[in-house]
């Protein structure tokens, strides 16, 4: 039987709350507690606003619950006797915890049901992290998270729109955007993390490589290692085969692929060029270089169908954990803090819903934060939470102490070089986050270097090339809103002037400078790969 006040109704299952309109203006008063709705009080009104409003509610509901509990006829209380009654009771003195930091700015969102795609990596986090923690709940945004089998398809469903962005290589807005295989404008407004990757052998290859180095027969051999005690083994095959030696890496315009070739050309071993003809990247390769989703490379080094691949977290160290191969060295060692995975949109779709966009970079970066919270020590407080949350079949679905070694900052290699790396996987610290123009020239220059960009450039495209695909305009607004409610410090963002370009560095496994404002002088300073004409160095 119904318990009814006369302007609303409960039955004994759920029925849907109505009001007639001469009760739409006094419950008008009531919509600052919706989500939906932009604070835009300053700290003091809010909590002032916050504090009355809520004691109105708790004192109506609680009158409201007298009168059900007392039984009422259709032509009993009406909403107006209850705010009477509620004006009468005293509520100076009730203390509700509402700091301002707890309010955000709502912002006006074009849509608020939202699916983006993931792959199974450590490094999908932010957004495992923005859901998982109500980070996304916060901004109004109802988020869905979709496993895709391998990042084509991902790629793909962003473009025709089945998914509103996605975990992507962060070379795949800017491969879309110039045209690199599927070609579609992409930008991305959000870093999602920086290393994370490995390079892994069978152990049969790393005993022919300990050979050919006796120093890697250390229980704790000195790192870095480079390719060049794989290099005889590579020859040797190309001479008995006669064929390339077969290695895995996970997407034509992905980090690994770029530092996979990175690391072997260092050591003089040509991985191949990519050409108007050859978009599989074979011409004059001593190593072949195939595509394999990240989840099934361990089983193709198992089966020998490759002998080494690159890849990122979980799945260098589950060759560990199973015994069928050995990391040989990280992408932190063959470049210090590369940027490997973004958050990628269509530029339409960022043209079409703005607000949205802003709300979901916000929800990003606290993510990103959350992740990289350290106490005093300097120890990561919420890595344990993440870790148990990835290992869930939904997201990575790896075993929790396989996805927790490089998680928590240490990194195997083989059971007796255990090393501490506290920074393999870093998605805050460091301005990790930020969308550096730099990074997206460093992707720019090893498309050009590998044939991928089949024409020369003049050093000017690059620069306007990132422009266009990197959004740090969008970031830094997102995140001069999280300022303003107190969720991120003004200190833990570039600063103002900052122009987006990182700073020259050598930090890498050979020790070559890069400079983002001289993208052709770095394409030239390399032994293997294309060269262009110094003059465009100045166009």
């Amino acid at each position: 039987m119904p318990i009814c006040p006369s302007s609303f109704c409960l039955e004994s299952e759920s029925v849907p709350f109505t009001q007639s309109e001469s009760d739409a203006s006094s419950r008008a008063e009531l919509a600052p507690v919706r989500q939906s709705v932009s604070l835009k009080q300053s700290a003091g009104s809010t909590r002032a606003s916050f504090i009355a409003t809520s004691g109105k509610l708790a004192l109506l509901g609680f009158v409201a619950l007298s009168g059900m509990l007392t039984g009422c006829s259709d032509s009993g209380v009406t909403l107006e006797d209850l705010e009477a009654a509620a004006a009468k009771v005293d509520i100076s003195k009730i203390e509700i915890d509402a700091e301002p930091s707890d309010s955000a700015v709502m912002l006006d969102l074009e849509k608020s049901d939202l699916t983006f795609g993931f792959i199974k990596l450590t490094d999908c986090a932010p957004l495992v992290i923005a859901k998982e923690k109500g980070y996304f709940d916060d901004e109004g945004l109802n988020v869905t998270l979709d496993t895709q089998s391998n990042w084509k398809i991902l790629l793909d469903n962003v473009i025709n729109g089945q998914l509103d962005g996605a975990h992507m290589l962060a070379g795949q807005p800017i491969g879309a955007t110039i045209g690199v295989g599927t070609k579609s404008p992409i930008v991305t407004a959000y870093s999602l993390d920086y290393n994370g990757n490995g390079i892994t052998v069978s152990n049969e290859v790393w005993a022919q490589m300990q050979e050919n180095d006796p120093a890697l027969k250390s229980p704790t051999p000195k790192h870095p290692i480079s390719a060049a005690s794989l290099k005889p083994i590579v020859e040797e095959y190309l001479q008995d085969a006669g064929e390339p030696f077969p290695m895995g890496m996970v997407f034509p315009v992905s980090t690994h692929n770029y530092e996979i070739r990175y690391w072997l050309a260092a050591s003089g071993i040509h991985p191949g060029m990519y050409t108007e003809s050859d978009i599989k990247g074979f011409t004059d390769a001593q190593v072949k270089l195939s595509t394999v989703p990240p989840p099934q490379m361990p089983q193709n080094l198992e089966a020998d169908i490759v002998k080494g691949y690159c890849v990122g977290e979980p799945w260098n160290q589950k060759a560990v954990v199973t015994g069928i191969g050995v990391p040989v060295t990280t992408n932190y060692d063959i470049w210090k803090n590369n940027p490997e995975k973004v958050f990628g949109v269509t530029e339409e779709w960022a043209e079409k819903h703005p607000q949205t966009h802003l709300a979901v970079i916000k929800a990003l970066i606290r993510a990103g934060k959350w992740l990289d919270s350290t106490d005093e020590s300097g120890k990561l407080v919420n890595r344990e939470e993440a870790v148990e949350i990835l290992s869930r079949k939904d997201y990575v679905g790896a075993e929790k102490e396989v996805i927790g070694n490089s998680m928590m900052g240490t990194f195997i290699f083989q059971s007796t070089d255990v090393r501490e790396m506290p920074d393999f996987n870093v998605f805050f610290k460091h301005e990790a986050s930020y969308p550096h123009y730099s990074d997206a020239i460093w992707f720019l220059t090893q498309m050009r270097r590998w044939g991928q960009i089949t024409e020369s450039k003049p050093a000017s495209w690059y620069a306007d090339t990132a422009k266009k695909i990197y959004r740090p305009e969008i970031y830094r607004q997102a995140a001069e809103l999280l300022i303003s409610e107190g969720k991120l410090d003004p200190n833990e963002i570039p600063a103002p002037d900052y122009d987006g370009y990182r700073a020259v560095t050598t930090e890498f496994i050979d020790g070559n400078e890069y400079d983002a404002k001289d993208p052709i002088g770095y394409i030239n300073s390399f032994e293997i790969g294309n060269k262009d004409d110094e003059s465009l160095a100045k166009k």
